[in-house]
């Protein structure tokens, strides 16, 4: 039921606006984040440390101070005739209550009747014991309001609420009733009735995900082409040619895309590997096979910026072989040139970015696609480039390197070539982490880097002062450290910048006329400055794992050792954790997996981009369990299609996949 169809109060409009939830569907997905449990107990048996939940009565008039935008309030309350100091922080409206109002507080015990109070609510205590969903929430509402909101949804459409999953599954995994799992997710009774809904709700999610993956294989494997050939032994000469050795993970990838080639299934590979352990290499022996067997390749890039880096290093290495390297991106002042160019064959390989998709670009005798970053485009426009030609062999490189099997659980049937040995002579990277948001201690440190000749990178989370957004910003850290690192040269990079004035920064960092550059992340793919061997990263809390190790690859892409210095006002457990992990290892695999832990597999792998639907609760690290009976279901819906109850979910599926990704 879409949102106006709910007739929802303009404050609940509001809230699903500023959610970006956009049905029902979506509101009674929008599941806890966490839960709060309320215990109560008598006070003779409270334990120091402890939290509890009690109902008071307040006796004296609370107290505020203000410290800065902190506030610390102070009362005295009555708990089984016992007098009880409370102290809570930042509820300066808690001066509304008056003495002898009734009220619960939850807090920790913290001995000789002093308590330290997390909240309080104006309600009966039977009304606050329990557990309650903490949902995620902007300043503008509270949790209340959120809880109103889904209560209301589901009210509405609680009827509607069908079971999609065929019988026999439920029956065989001892599943709850959909509609049951969604009550019980926002209302939960107890542990074992919101394990139950975890448990309904998560199948559903990997069942859903397998069924898409296995109709998405089952059109990929449907096709043939012709084999392509090509003489190895001009391939040898190229990699003669080469000014370094490839790594043995460089060769065998080298071969897994030659054999694929070869062969009369297309190809649909993932190249994964470290920031710098050599993809672009394997892709430029790739194209060059291509072209050889006589036909034409494209590479796309995220970014403008890596693009025109590609087609530099293409164009230096496959030129002296004859092959003709063109590049294609937006801002191109010739555009319409280059694009009559490529339309009329100038090209034997076009480097470029989102511009290649275009319906005006046309690449005759298309026989090879490459995606770098694969997960930063859409399953839409992957297939768009793809069918430019007939039969395309389609590579994809990533720098999220994830463990072989995990990656067949996400890509299916897709062939995985890895390259975890980095090229000889990489140095590497030390990581420090600075529990400050400040470059005061280190200021010698970088002074000593540039006073050696080299170059640093300063990394902000945002490109100005943004009140809805505590971070470090570059506008700001670039006019404060003009002075502080003088007589060094410092300039800036954001995505606000036109194509021109990028381009203009990269060279002048590139060639060393500048020193320092202070950027946002538009500098986390494929930049490659090698005489730049320290970054500092502010609000380093602010990043996930995976994306700080992409950042701190730009400073070990030389023969001198980098240095990433990890900067954090914060001083929450969970950050210092996440942060640690960079610190102790320089493995982008351990990295990915700690952080596909924490973060889930959605954000660092782009199922949703990849056309698969995405997950809320599922994990594909944690959950094997729900991975493998799904897996397993999801063969037998897609082998026993015919049977009616099987045939209409996966043609519920078959639907979704075409409304969100296309036929």
């Amino acid at each position: 039921m879409n949102i106006a169809e709910l007739k929802l109060t303009p404050k609940r409009k509001e809230i699903c606006e500023m959610l970006d939830l956009k049905d029902s569907d979506e509101i009674l997905s929008y599941y806890p984040y966490r839960y709060e449990t309320f215990v109560y107990a008598k006070y003779e048996d409270w334990k120091v440390g402890e939290t509890y939940t009690f109902d008071c009565e307040l006796i004296s008039y609370p107290s505020t101070f203000r410290y800065g935008k902190r506030t610390t309030s102070r009362f005295k309350v009555f708990f089984e005739e016992n007098e009880l100091l409370i102290t809570i922080f930042n509820r300066p409206w808690i001066r509304d209550l008056n003495v002898n109002d009734h009220f619960v507080v939850v807090g920790r015990y913290d001995g000789a009747n002093k308590v330290t109070a997390m909240n309080y609510y104006k309600k009966e205590l039977k009304d606050v014991l329990g557990i309650q969903p903490v949902y995620s929430v902007k300043d503008a509402f509270k949790q209340s309001e959120i809880r109103k909101l889904i209560e209301y949804t589901y009210n509405k459409v609680a009827d509607s609420l069908c079971d999609d999953i065929p019988s026999k599954f439920v029956s065989d995994h001892g599943l709850i009733s959909h509609r049951e799992a969604i009550y019980n997710i926002h209302n939960p009774i107890d542990g074992p009735s919101l394990k139950k809904a975890y448990a309904r709700l998560k199948y559903e999610e990997f069942l859903r995900f397998y069924v898409a993956l296995d109709i998405l294989n089952e059109e990929d494997n449907g096709t043939s082409k012709k084999i392509k050939t090509f003489d190895r032994n001009k391939i040898n000469e190229l990699i003669n040619e080469l000014p370094y050795e490839m790594t043995p993970d460089q060769v065998d990838s080298v071969n897994d895309v030659l054999k694929d080639l070869e062969s009369s299934k297309p190809m649909n590979r993932l190249l994964q590997g470290e920031v710098g352990s050599g993809k672009t290499t394997v892709a430029l022996i790739g194209l060059y096979a291509n072209y050889l067997a006589g036909y034409r390749g494209a590479l796309m890039a995220p970014t403008e910026i890596l693009a025109k880096q590609h087609y530099e290093e293409m164009k230096n290495y496959l030129e002296p072989f004859g092959v003709k390297v063109g590049c294609l991106y937006s801002s191109l002042t010739d555009i319409k040139e280059v694009k009559k160019e490529i339309s009329e064959g100038v090209y034997d390989i076009v480097i470029g970015t989102h511009a290649l998709f275009s319906d005006d670009v046309c690449i005759d005798n298309l026989g090879f696609v490459i995606t770098d970053e694969q997960h930063r485009f859409g399953v839409k426009q992957r297939r768009k480039l793809k069918e430019k030609g007939d039969e395309v062999d389609f590579l994809m490189m990533s720098a999220t390197p994830i463990p072989r099997t995990l990656a067949s659980s996400i890509y299916g049937d897709m062939a995985v070539s890895t390259i975890e040995t980095m090229p000889v002579g990489r140095k590497g990277c030390d990581t420090i982490l600075i529990k400050k948001n400040s470059i005061v201690d280190i200021l010698p440190d970088i002074k000593k880097t540039l006073a050696e000749g080299r170059q640093v990178y300063i990394i902000a989370a945002a490109i100005d002062e943004n009140s809805n957004y505590s971070a470090k910003d570059v506008t700001h850290l670039y006019e404060s450290l003009k002075d502080a690192l003088s007589p060094y040269k410092l300039s800036f990079l954001h995505g606000r910048l036109s194509a021109q004035e990028k381009d203009e920064v990269m060279s002048d960092f590139k060639e060393n006329r500048v020193q320092v550059l202070v950027s946002t992340t538009v500098v986390e793919v494929g930049v490659n400055v090698k005489n730049a061997t320290m970054m500092i990263i502010y609000d380093a809390d602010k990043f996930g794992m995976s994306q700080l190790h992409q950042l701190r690859g730009r400073v070990q892409r030389s023969s001198y050792r980098g240095t990433c210095y990890l900067l954090t006002g914060s001083d929450e457990e969970s950050v210092m954790q996440r942060l640690n992990v960079l610190v102790q290892t320089n493995n982008g695999f351990e990295i990915s997996m700690e952080d596909l832990k924490l973060r889930g597999p959605g954000d660092i792998l782009g199922t949703r981009q990849a056309g698969l639907p995405s997950f809320i609760l599922g994990n594909l690290i944690t959950d094997t369990k729900f991975i493998e009976g799904a897996k397993k279901d999801a063969r037998e819906i897609i082998e026993n299609r015919s049977i009616d109850e099987y045939g209409k979910y996966y043609d519920r599926i078959l639907a979704y996949q075409r409304k969100n990704y296309g036929d």
